[in-house]
């Protein structure tokens, strides 16, 4: 008669599994662990390619770098904040990027003077209702129109972002915001009740008086913009900015004397401001290099 199989106690049973769950575990870490160690010869070959040493702040599927690179963008606009008469603007920015967020700009930006075909219909408008409340009145419309304007400015782009435009592309844009100094020319043109329209009561009731100088002011230049990149060269810039100043105010009564006071007339200094808006079309040279990306 054969001897029963032996059987295991407790304690026995408990060690054999405990030894069974850990050969099944260090069978299941074993692709892990060879997974870890691909990674860290990746690891090792990027750091050996930047010289041993990590990219500082990678940048990771960005379309456009702009580090060490100029950008030169002719643009066209506009000064809303001029009540009186119609200013158009041209000229250009040129800046340069010693970081994705820091950069340094010039711009300078160039109006004609349109004579009496930028005068909006108020200027008219208030010169008509000083004539018909009194038809030898000395009333005037001072018009400052902004000739040229110069700026040397900070630039620092803290956001850039991606638009999924209807799920069907994707436009990259860059906002930034400026801050620095430069000159103003303003041409101090003056409009005048017409000797036509103070005769008849018809025709245009502005008389035009250019005056033969030109103020010229510091100013201090804030700002804020956008670009929309349309490749790593080519962007569309939209900009907008006020340029600050301390001027005369405004000059309402012909001549040296107030009628009111029969005394000369005393202009204090106030601040002012002219607002440019722009839109142009930045390009960057020199051509963008190829990017390192950080798997």
């Amino acid at each position: 008669m054969k001897p029963a199989g032996r059987i295991l106690d407790p304690f026995t049973r408990v060690a054999c599994a405990l030894a069974a769950l850990g050969m099944l575990g260090a069978a299941l870490c074993a692709p892990s662990s060879a997974y870890a160690k691909e990674k860290n010869n990746a690891v090792k070959a990027l750091e050996e390619f930047n010289g041993k040493k990590a990219p500082v702040d990678p940048i990771r599927n960005r379309f456009f770098l702009k580090a060490n690179r100029f950008e030169i963008a002719p643009a066209l606009g506009y000064v809303p904040n001029n009540s009186f008469a119609d200013v158009y603007v041209g000229g250009a920015f040129l800046a340069y990027h010693f970081s994705e967020s820091f950069a340094v700009e010039a711009t300078v930006m160039y109006s004609p003077n349109t004579g009496n075909a930028g005068i909006k219909g108020l200027t008219k408008t208030l010169l008509d209702i000083a004539w018909q409340s009194d038809p030898e009145t000395t009333f005037q419309q001072p018009i400052d129109r902004l000739q040229l304007a110069t700026a040397f400015s900070a630039r620092w782009s803290p956001v850039y972002g991606k638009i999924n435009l209807i799920g069907e592309g994707v436009v990259n844009f860059d906002l930034y915001g400026t801050g620095g100094v430069g000159l103003l020319a303003i041409s101090k043109d003056v409009a005048t009740v017409s000797d036509e329209y103070r005769n008849s009561g018809e025709g245009d009731p502005v008389a035009l008086e250019t005056q033969p100088e030109t103020q010229f002011s510091p100013a201090v230049n804030l700002g804020i913009g956008l670009d929309f990149f349309i490749s790593p060269t080519i962007a569309i810039k939209l900009d907008a900015r006020t340029m600050a100043f301390v001027g005369p105010e405004a000059d309402y009564i012909a001549g040296d004397i107030d009628p009111t006071t029969n005394q000369p007339q005393h202009l204090d200094n106030e601040l002012q401001s002219v607002f440019i808006t722009t839109g142009g079309v930045s390009i960057f040279v020199p051509k963008m290099k190829p990017r390192i990306f950080n798997f």
